[in-house]
C-alpha cells in the first residue's frame, strides 16, 4: 500500500515517506499522484498537472511572484530502499537527490497560506534522464506562463548552502580516421587510435581555468570520458572516437565554449580528425545582484558559492529569471549507494525558506 503524504508531519518523517515511494525516472506517477492528493486539500493553492509534473500556485495579488522547484525522480534503486534512520541521518535512495528538497517544498506549500510573495511551487519529472524528457523543459514548452516569476529557487542538494547559477556543459566526439592493415605489418596502415594521442596529451596536461562571474569563482573541468575503437586483435583500426566532456563557466555560451574547445583540439596537430558536438547546454550566471536574490541570501544567511555542475537553474536563466540552488544534502553523495542526508540540514533548509517567504 502506498503511504499517504502528510505535509504537516515533521520534515524528517515527510522526507522518509516521500523517499520510500520509489520514483525512478519513468516511474514517477505514483509519487506525483500522492503529491497532488496532498495539495488538493489546500484551498489557497491552484493546482495544474502536466503528465507527472505538478504545479501549485498562490494567487494573492502580491507585487512579486517567485518560483520554487524540484524534481521527483531518482536514479535507479540499488538495495537502498526503504530509507533507514541512523544517528540523525536518513540513508537511502533520493534522500540527497533530491527528495529532501521536494519534502520541504510540499510542507511549506501546504503550511504557508499567506506568504510575502505569490509562490509557484513546481514538482517535475524526468530530470535524471535525457534533456528532451525533462519535465521542467516540457512545462516551459506547454505552459510557459507557469514558470513566470521574478526569482527562482531550485531545491537541488547544496549541503544547505546557497549555490548561484551553474556551469555549462558540452560533449564532443573527436573522430580519427586511419587505414586498416594486418597488425603484423602495421606500417602498411594508419592506426586511428594512435591518432588520438595528441588530443589525449592535451587533455592530460590541460590546467582547468577558474573564471570569476559576478563575484563567484567557477572552476571549469575538461575530461576524456570515453574511447571507442578497434576491429580485431590482429587488425590496425581505421576508426576511433574519443568522447570529451567540458564543464565551462557561465560567462560564455555553449556555442562559444564549443568554438574554443574545437580550437584547442585542432591546435594539437592531430591528423585526420573531426570534431562533432553531440550535446550542449548553456550555464547560468548567478544573478545574485537581483534584489530578490540579495533578500534571499540575507534571509537564509551564509555566503553564496558557485555551482560547478549543471542544473535546471539554467532553464530559468534562459527565461531571464535569476535563480539559485538551495537544498539539503551533500551533492557529493548524490546517486551514491549510501546516499544520506542529515536531519539537521533538512530542518535548516526548511527554516531558511520559511523565513524568506514570511519575513516582512
Amino acid at each position: 500500500m502506498v503511504p499517504r503524504l502528510d505535509p504537516h508531519a515533521p520534515i524528517e518523517e515527510l522526507t522518509r515517506t516521500i523517499c520510500d515511494i520509489e520514483s525512478v525516472s519513468g516511474n514517477e506517477s505514483t509519487l506525483a499522484d500522492e503529491i497532488q492528493a496532498a495539495l488538493a486539500k489546500c484551498a489557497h493553492l491552484e493546482i495544474t498537472r502536466d503528465a507527472d509534473a505538478i504545479v501549485a500556485r498562490t494567487n494573492l495579488g502580491r507585487d512579486l511572484r517567485v518560483v520554487i522547484a524540484g524534481h521527483i525522480d531518482t536514479v535507479p534503486v540499488n538495495h537502498n530502499l526503504p530509507v533507514r534512520l541512523e544517528e540523525g541521518t536518513l540513508i537511502g535512495r533520493g534522500t540527497v537527490d533530491m527528495k529532501g528538497g521536494v519534502a520541504i517544498q510540499l510542507k511549506l506549500a501546504a503550511e504557508l497560506e499567506s506568504p510575502r510573495f505569490d509562490v509557484t511551487w513546481i514538482w517535475y519529472d524526468h530530470e535524471e534522464v535525457s534533456a528532451e524528457q525533462n519535465g521542467l523543459g516540457r512545462l516551459a514548452r506547454n505552459h510557459p506562463e507557469l514558470l513566470d516569476g521574478a526569482f527562482a529557487v531550485l531545491c537541488e542538494p547544496t549541503a544547505a548552502e546557497i549555490e548561484g547559477g551553474c556551469n555549462g556543459t558540452l560533449r564532443v566526439e573527436v573522430k580519427a580516421k586511419g587505414v586498416r592493415a594486418h597488425s603484423a605489418r602495421a606500417w602498411v596502415g594508419k592506426n586511428a587510435i594512435h591518432g588520438l594521442a595528441p588530443v589525449l596529451e592535451m587533455l592530460s596536461s590541460y590546467a582547468p581555468r577558474t573564471v570569476e562571474v559576478d563575484g563567484l569563482q567557477y572552476r571549469e573541468s575538461l575530461s576524456a570520458v570515453g574511447v571507442r575503437g578497434g576491429v580485431a586483435g590482429n587488425v590496425i583500426p581505421d576508426e576511433a572516437v574519443l568522447e570529451i566532456n567540458y564543464r565551462f563557466a557561465p560567462n560564455e555560451s555553449a556555442k562559444q565554449a564549443a568554438s574554443r574547445l574545437t580550437s584547442l583540439i585542432l591546435d594539437t596537430g592531430a591528423e585526420g580528425i573531426e570534431v562533432v558536438v553531440t550535446d550542449e547546454a548553456d550555464g547560468a550566471r548567478p544573478g545574485l545582484d537581483a534584489p530578490l536574490a540579495k533578500a534571499f541570501v540575507d534571509a537564509v544567511g551564509g555566503k553564496a558559492k558557485p555551482k560547478y555542475g549543471w542544473t535546471d537553474v539554467a532553464r530559468f536563466a534562459a527565461l531571464g529569471i535569476p535563480a539559485v540552488n538551495y537544498g539539503p544534502g551533500d551533492p557529493l553523495l548524490a546517486h551514491a549507494d549510501l546516499e544520506r542526508v542529515e536531519i539537521a540540514q533538512l530542518r535548516s533548509c526548511e527554516q531558511g525558506l520559511r523565513k524568506w517567504l514570511t519575513i516582512n
